[in-house]
């Protein structure tokens, strides 16, 4: 009996989940960690068959109870992917088993509408004519719904076949495992490792996910001998005999696709291919069958629908279903509600691999007709996507190209710039072919190339939009179309400083001679020169540009661009000292925003008015404004760009207001927001700065470091050049490095231009004089005199610096100038910076005790050691106490306003939120710190007021009226 059930299985696919158990502990492990708001991913990797979906599989079974599973899978359309493929899989799933309102009320205000980009359930997409802010904010808003998923349960997803994933799909993983944080998500991400050729796109962007903390590779080996007895167990019900395991073992190598493929027939031959093995399953299946197989690989991937089958094969419903259903029998294909899918990719392909050229195009032509007769019949989500693929395929260039060019104007609606720029590319591809095109696309050739080059600046593609331009610009006379050349040099300047080349400036300049008359045009072009201008320093040429560009505005009803330009000016204006002026102009700006809406320029003006407020001193002002446009940007979406703007301006206030601590947080908080080199730089600079006055020199290397490369690339800013010139004086000067820091002052008054902005120049005249009292260095010191009698002082944070700098350079002569110092004490005073001030207190101190007036020392030095105290400023404290001892003076260092029960201010803030119930994410949200920080000041808070719970601690809060 049993001989005549040897060639029989027991089953298709074995029931027995074999040599896995290690991968599902490194799952299990991932899930606990997300549970206990470590979130992060698992990249799984494997051969083609290797087991990954049934890994997948089992762990999801296992953990279904306890997490919310989301699944999506990247698709394969020709060489161009589905934009956002598995992202809109799981929205669908959502909508499907939750309903479109309630994962709508899950998002910030309006927030669904950006995800209607990818699912129309969400309503209209939210309009927006900047492509970098409504990408980001598309990105932001996906984050933010996977968080508030999470916090009703653990959240899992799952994206499969990474190796397909196209550019924006590639790009949003990345973004979400850089910046989720504090929350149950679990990403599982699965892709072909044998795939991953050294110019896959796939393959730079797996080693830089495994560098996120968090984020775990897992390669599949492949099966043992005695794990593959073990499988071919299961498969045929019975142990197999040590010759049927030793044979399967060697020709499927380990590969459970394989083993499934050659168990019950282990003597073929070892020169069969790969894609005979595979097919063993279809080889059983009636030859009808086979034949509508081969027509459904054309379809769109793995993947197809019955309607769209139905249709292309002119087959009704039950024809369609008998001929299909042995296909399903045979575990040759799964399916779904509405799917069909083939049960492995490498079925997929040897079948389409089985076409001849002549069947291959007619089935992509008849799958082109069908879409177009009803899009509706496409399993996707971007019909024109398939048809573009298809016509394409079917060797159609006049359909190809009209399909392509609507596929590339739904992809920019979608965000999807990358996928635009390929079906771009494809259309010009095709020009030549068709004789129509400029018909057809509505657009000339350069028009296309002007959009490919846009479409290349929005996805990181600078170098491509280079080569567009470079094209565009051989076709163009500008003598015949001087504005479209101006257009096109415009957009080569912004593509060189995107790629830190030289020659933006000059191209600017150009194309404001080619567009002399006024025309939007001419305001299209004047905009960036006047902005570049003025960040340059070149202040009295932006002037008039900016002011040029406010007329074209006014004349042509711009109200966008209106408010553009006053933003420019009133920086413009700030930058020359008219505050009031600058202050105004902002406000009418805000206005002009208002009236039209433009969410944009009304956070614009709150980030530059709390800059404004900060170079008048105004710091708690500041820091108010600073706050205000951080929660802006986080509801509008635009937390990684205008909100790393508000954070640095924000960590800026703090610093000179002495909230150091805070200062940190609002640094790292902006941090994992993963900002663009340019902001991070202004990052950067802050926490160097606090690093080098808490003496904390191992930050300050890598800072350096980094900042120094960032300025080394184009043409840099004096925004980014002269802080860090300043920074280096101030690190040679910490580290008693007197020789070093007269070297860098020498290099930034050699290489620099201090003539510009004097809010920018003030601190490193002020470090450079400190480095010739601390090394004699005459000629040095007095050109810096001479620069400083020639700069300005704007305000009181400049005339405060002005104060110190003539203190300082009485100093750098050899004299303690008292009345000097005393004036230097007198402004930072007013303003109430206390690390300058406790500076300045140290140094009339010094004098005191020169004069003899040691009462007087006595109590200046308390004080500065007070303030040095609060700062957590080591190295001040030490040279405090080393002024004290010298002059024999005792320092009582009683500190002042202690806080009830030792809580400090940050801690009080804290408690007065927790007493209103708020959740440490509120009370993170509400004093922009991290949840994990909140979650600290929470810990330290019960354990000083000697409480067991946050109840506890609330009830004591109003008892001891705590909170008033």
């Amino acid at each position: 009996m049993r001989g005549i059930l040897d060639g029989v299985r027991a089953h298709e696919v074995s029931p027995a989940f074999v040599g896995r158990q290690p991968e599902i502990a490194v799952l299990t492990d991932a899930l606990r960690r997300a549970e206990a708001g470590t979130p992060g991913a698992v990249l799984i990797g494997g051969d083609a068959g290797g087991g990954k979906t049934r890994l997948v599989g089992e762990f999801v079974d296992q953990v279904r109870r306890d997490a919310l599973i989301l699944t999506g899978a990247c698709l394969q359309l020709s060489t161009v992917g589905f934009p956002y493929a598995p992202f809109t899989a799981a929205l669908r799933q959502l909508v499907r088993e939750a309903g479109a309102a309630e994962i709508a009320a899950l998002m910030p205000r309006d927030g669904a509408r950006d995800l209607a980009r990818l699912l129309p359930e969400f309503g209209e997409p939210a309009a927006d004519p900047d492509p970098d802010s409504a990408r980001v904010r598309l990105f932001e808003q996906m984050l933010v719904l996977l968080e508030r998923l999470a916090d009703r349960r653990p959240l899992i997803l799952i994206v499969e076949d990474a190796h397909w994933a196209d550019r924006s799909t590639r790009d949003l993983l990345t973004f979400l495992l850089r910046n989720l944080r504090h929350t149950a998500v679990l990403l599982v991400i699965t892709f072909r490792s044998d795939e991953l050729h050294r110019s896959h796109p796939m393959r730079p962007v797996i080693a830089e996910l495994e560098r996120i903390e968090g984020v775990v590779r897992l390669d599949l080996p492949r099966l043992t001998r005695t794990e593959t007895a073990g499988q071919l167990a299961g498969i045929l019900g019975r142990e197999p005999e040590p010759k049927v395991v030793d044979a399967v073992y060697e020709r499927s190598a380990g590969i459970p696709l394989l083993v499934e493929a050659t168990a019950d027939s282990p003597d073929c031959g070892m020169s069969e291919s790969v894609r005979d093995l595979v097919l063993v399953a279809v080889d059983r299946l009636p030859e009808e069958t086979q034949d509508l197989l081969r027509l459904a690989s054309t379809a769109a991937g793995v993947r197809f629908g019955h309607a769209l089958l139905a249709a292309v094969s002119g087959l009704d419903d039950r024809a369609l279903s008998s001929l299909l259903r042995p296909a399903v029998d045979g575990n040759v294909l799964v399916t779904d509600e509405r799917t069909y899918s083939f049960r492995h990719a490498l079925i997929w392909e040897a079948l389409h691999d089985q076409l001849l050229p002549g069947e291959h195009a007619r089935a992509h032509q008849r799958f082109a007709e069908a879409l177009e007769a009803d899009p509706a019949l496409s399993v996707g989500d971007r019909p024109i996507v398939e048809i573009a693929m298809h016509w394409a395929n079917a060797h159609d260039p006049e359909r190809a190209l009209r399909a392509a060019w609507q596929a590339s104007r739904e992809s920019e609606a979608a965000f999807a710039y990358a996928e635009q720029l390929q079906m771009l590319e494809r259309v010009l591809e095709l020009w030549e072919r068709v004789p129509d095109a400029a018909e057809r696309t509505g657009l000339d050739h350069v028009g296309v190339l002007r959009k490919a080059a846009q479409a290349a600046d929005a996805s990181g593609e600078p170098e491509r939009g280079l080569a567009f331009v470079r094209a565009a610009l051989a076709e163009v006379d500008e003598e015949h179309d001087p504005e479209q050349v101006a257009l096109i040099l415009q957009r080569r300047a912004r593509l060189k400083r995107d790629r830190g080349h030289a020659g933006g400036l000059d191209d600017l300049w150009r194309a404001e001679r080619l567009v002399r008359d006024p025309s939007p045009a001419r305001a299209s072009v004047l905009a960036p020169l006047g902005r570049i201008l003025m960040l340059l320093g070149r202040g009295d040429e932006a002037r008039p540009i900016i002011e040029e560009t406010l007329e074209l505005a006014e004349r042509f009803a711009d109200d966008c661009a209106a408010a553009d330009a006053l933003n420019n000016l009133a920086i413009a204006e700030a930058h020359q000292g008219r505050f009031a002026d600058a202050m105004e102009t902002l406000r009418k700006a805000t206005a002009r925003a208002e009236r039209v809406g433009d969410d944009d320029a009304r956070l614009r003006s709150l980030v530059n008015a709390s800059d404004g407020l900060q170079a008048q001193g105004r710091s708690e002002d500041a820091v108010a404004a600073a706050q205000k446009a951080l929660t802006m940007a986080e509801s509008l979406g635009r937390a990684r760009t205008h909100g790393v703007f508000a954070a640095g301006n924000l960590a800026e206030s703090q610093l000179s207001l002495g909230r150091w601590d805070d200062a940190i947080e609002t640094l790292e908080r902006a941090e994992e927001l993963s900002p663009v080199p340019g902001l991070r730089g202004q990052l950067l600079l802050s926490r160097a700065r606090i690093a080098i006055a808490r003496g904390d020199g191992e930050v300050v290397p890598p800072i350096v470091t980094e900042l120094t490369s960032l300025c080394a690339v184009g043409d840099p800013y004096p925004q980014q050049v002269l802080p860090l010139a300043g920074l280096l004086i101030e690190w040679r000067l910490a580290e008693g490095d007197g020789p070093g820091a007269v070297a860098a002052t020498e290099r930034a008054v050699t290489e620099q231009e201090l003539d510009g902005d004097p809010r920018l120049s003030w601190p490193i005249l002020l470090a450079g004089i400190r480095a010739c009292a601390l090394h004699p260095a005459d000629t040095l010191a007095a050109r810096l005199r001479e620069i400083a009698a020639a700069t300005p002082a704007h305000g009181p944070v400049t005339a405060a610096q002005r104060a110190t700098f003539e203190a300082e350079s009485a100093r750098a002569a050899g004299v303690l100038d008292r009345t000097a110092w005393t004036a230097a004490v007198a402004a930072w005073d007013a303003l109430g910076w206390p690390y300058p001030l406790a500076e300045a207190l140290l140094r009339t101190a010094e004098a005191a005790v020169a004069e003899g007036d040691r009462d007087d020392a006595s109590t200046l030095l308390c004080r500065a050691a007070d303030l040095a105290d609060r700062l957590k400023a080591r190295p001040l404290r030490a040279d405090i106490d080393q002024v004290a001892r010298r002059a024999r003076l005792r320092l009582d260092g009683g500190t002042a306003g202690q806080a009830p029960l030792g809580l400090t201010p940050r801690e009080q803030e804290v408690l007065r939120l927790l007493a209103e119930g708020r959740s440490n994410r509120e009370i993170a949200e509400e004093l922009f710190i991290s949840a994990k920080t909140a979650s600290v000041h929470v810990s330290n808070i019960l354990a000083k007021l000697n409480v067991p719970t946050r109840g506890a601690a609330a009830a004591a809060a109003h008892r001891l009226r705590l909170t008033e």
